[in-house]
């Protein structure tokens, strides 16, 4: 017998979607969460850099804001709310982990780490901007179908995403 949490979540997904909603957010956000919530056009987040400057101004997300690595190990708090929503990548994983680390620390709250970094972001063919960039468009930019076959796997995905963490939340009561 299916619990009613199970049953509100099954009937909520059979219902027609009339008024769309943002993704949750995640501390393991996966780069279809951050494209779906720009997407949406939602203002209240910011997307960090943590690479090198010379790294940032090759390619980046479009709209990241460049803090170095060692800035936020010299103990540089940047100057955003501290419930501000807050998505951080690096050169690799670990480097991406150690300033999410450094952020909560700093008092941060929302502090999510972007799994993939640039590279999975450049894989779903999200915005990206930087000296190495000029004249590359996305892969469905002129071609209205593949961008909304693109947006309807992305919010597929985000409804798994939130069917798993309402699971995980449903067994941790």
């Amino acid at each position: 017998m299916e619990n009613i949490q199970d049953v509100l979540v099954n009937a909520k997904d059979k219902m027609p979607t009339v008024t769309p909603t943002p993704p949750s957010f995640h501390s393991q956000a996966t780069v279809h969460e951050l494209k779906s919530r720009l997407q949406w056009g939602e203002p209240g987040l910011t997307i960090l850099d943590v690479r090198d400057r010379e790294d940032w101004n090759e390619c980046h997300i479009q709209g990241a804001i460049p803090l170095p690595m060692d800035s936020l190990e010299n103990g540089y708090k940047p100057n955003l709310p501290i419930d501000r929503d807050i998505y951080v990548y690096g050169t690799s994983e670990e480097q991406t982990t150690s300033a999410a680390n450094a952020l909560r620390q700093a008092g941060f709250r929302q502090v999510a780490e972007l799994k993939g970094g640039l590279k999975a972001w450049e894989e779903v063919y999200g915005a990206i901007d930087g000296f190495a960039t000029t004249g590359r468009p996305s892969k469905g930019a002129y071609n209205v179908v593949s961008r909304m076959k693109e947006f309807a796997e992305e919010r597929a995905k985000e409804k798994q995403l939130d069917r798993q963490s309402n699971n995980q939340t449903s067994r941790s009561i």
